[in-house]
């Protein structure tokens, strides 16, 4: 098949899905994607669904960041400035508890039906009733099944009132109402669908209820994900027509459907493959430092996990110094600690370093000389697989013997959500630009029990934390800046020395893009890379 005829086909086909299927069947014939259409090679096997109610995994971010709205977002050139996306306005009354929202008139989902405070008081009453993953984000200012409804409510059709439990700092509460989870669905569409009282929540997970500047047409697990531009949407119309993200987990695969022009951008390459391309002059790349975090986790139900000397001596046994020089090269940045540099009271102290003999030593006092053998469940894309083998070959040396368990994202994320990991190595981006919310999840387990309601990081690997956990609960309550932020900085020290957690590298996420490609910039959470700005010349 022809370039040409590709074009020319492609301006007759009425649906992203089709444009998709025509892609992905053109195989190593092309020479260009299409002029309207953005294409894009990205590891995104971690998507379990695509319901904001549920949704909580990295590339799933970027997608409901592209299409669904929320009361409000932050500006991606100062994640410190706020500004209405649906909300016209705001005010916080005098105790700090309420807050009452005013919606821009004129508004339309994607179907067509106009946008209420009803659809963003049934959105948050949905979050809270189907209580996934990420409902903690709501929940944890006070709501539950019994009382949301009360407490977020419309007062007429553009107005909405939200009652919070606490006089919380208000930066934290409308940050919040940033993330994912605080999406608003069109309520006649998604109840339209419901079944046996399920709130619409079987029929979301495969399709699309929102008012973005793009909607979601086609996701095929592990394969192909498309959207499509909404010509309802309120705010700056997309410039494509369309943004198809294949599913490429090989970083060699992504360069080589780059170099060919089979895609506009690739999104997991190594830091050889950044090396090699630069000095391409059709390819450009571009960078931000996110909010995202890579950690090594262990799990405390694990007896010889749980020993305190055990979790110190893995953090001597991982070449920070190496793994930087190599595996994240241009793509991360040596950091031990759980806030991102960017956040509130970020640390940036780096106290460990690849050190065999303290490892050993301290093996020896944990009554394990010889180590001791344990699984390491990882996602095989990169360069998580590569820093997993390294690691493995670290702690042989001291007598570790590391069983890696590849799998894809979703297999790896399914078993460490339900703590049935010995170790796991893994990536947290913040939900929202506010230090709680990595100590939200990183320092705090208010319930360690199997059936916890609130299921954290810290909870997943079964690390028990009450005192640490006040210290987060009353960070997120001081609205004095610099106290809050030395309480951040004590949080991590203690953090440092004693959590189950090795902290790795801050990413810098890098994309690299075809010459023809404008207006790409990365987001420094994965909901604020905005593909709908994106054009192509």
């Amino acid at each position: 098949m022809t370039v040409s005829t590709l074009t020319r086909r492609a301006g007759r086909l009425t649906t992203a899905a089709a444009v998709a299927a025509l892609i992905l069947g053109a195989g190593a014939a092309l020479a260009a994607t299409p002029k309207d259409t953005l294409v894009v090679a990205w590891a995104i096997d971690d998507i379990i669904t695509m319901d904001p109610a549920e949704s909580f995994e990295i590339s799933a971010g970027e997608i409901m960041g592209n299409s669904y709205d929320r009361l409000v977002r932050y500006e991606v050139s100062d994640p410190s400035k706020l500004y209405g996306d649906l909300a016209k306005s705001w005010t916080v009354s005098d105790d700090g508890k309420t807050y009452t929202f005013e919606l821009k008139p004129g508004l339309k989902f994607a179907s067509g039906n106009p946008i209420t405070a009803e659809d963003v008081a049934f959105s948050f009453h949905r979050v809270v009733a189907i209580d996934k993953s990420p409902a903690f984000i709501l929940t944890q200012f006070g709501f539950t099944k019994d009382n949301v409804k009360s407490r977020v409510k419309a007062t007429g059709p553009l107005t909405l009132t939200i009652e919070v439990d606490k006089p919380y700092a208000p930066t934290f509460v409308l940050n919040c109402l940033t993330a994912n989870v605080a999406s608003v669905v069109d309520k006649a569409l998604v109840m339209s669908k419901e079944q046996n009282g399920d709130l619409g929540y079987a029929w979301l997970k495969t399709n699309y209820a929102g008012s973005g500047p793009l909607k979601i047409r086609d996701w095929r697990a592990n394969e192909i994900l498309a959207l499509e531009r909404n010509d309802n949407y309120h705010g700056e119309k997309s410039k494509l027509a369309r943004v198809i993200y294949r599913h490429v987990k090989e970083a060699s695969t992504q360069r080589l459907l780059l170099e060919k022009g089979d895609a506009d951008i690739a999104r997991n390459l190594t830091p050889q493959d950044l090396d090699a391309l630069a000095a391409n002059k059709d390819i450009g790349t571009t960078a931000t430092p996110k909010g995202t975090v890579y950690y090594i986790s262990f799990n405390q139900k694990n007896p010889n996990l749980a020993k305190p000397e055990v979790r110190e001596a893995l953090k001597y046994l991982l070449d920070y110094s190496g793994i930087s020089a190599t595996l994240i090269k241009n793509i991360g940045i040596e950091h031990q600690n759980f806030l991102p540099v960017g956040l509130l009271g970020a640390s940036t102290e780096k106290p460990y370093k690849l050190d065999v003999d303290k490892a050993k030593a301290l093996l020896a006092k944990a009554g394990l000389p010889n180590g001791f053998k344990v699984t390491f469940d990882v996602r095989t894309t990169q360069p998580v697989q590569g820093i997993a083998e390294n690691f493995q070959q670290t702690a042989k040396r001291a007598g570790i013997d590391i069983e890696i368990l590849p799998g894809d994202g979703r297999q790896t994320l399914t078993k460490y959500r339900a703590r049935q990991h010995d170790m796991y190595i893994g990536q947290w981006g913040a939900d929202y630009w506010d230090p709680h919310t990595n100590a939200d999840t990183f320092a705090r387990n208010p319930d360690n029990a199997d059936d916890a309601k609130s299921k954290p990081l810290a909870w997943r690997n079964a690390w028990d934390i009450p005192e640490l956990t006040k210290k987060a609960d009353a960070a997120v309550l001081e609205r004095d800046a610099d106290k809050r932020k030395a309480m951040y900085g004590e949080m991590q020290a203690d953090f440092r020395q004693t959590s189950p957690f090795i902290m790795i590298y801050q990413m810098n996420e890098v994309a690299a893009f075809r010459a023809n490609v404008e207006g790409l910039k990365i987001g420094p959470t994965s909901d604020a890379t905005y593909m709908f700005r994106v054009s192509k010349k």
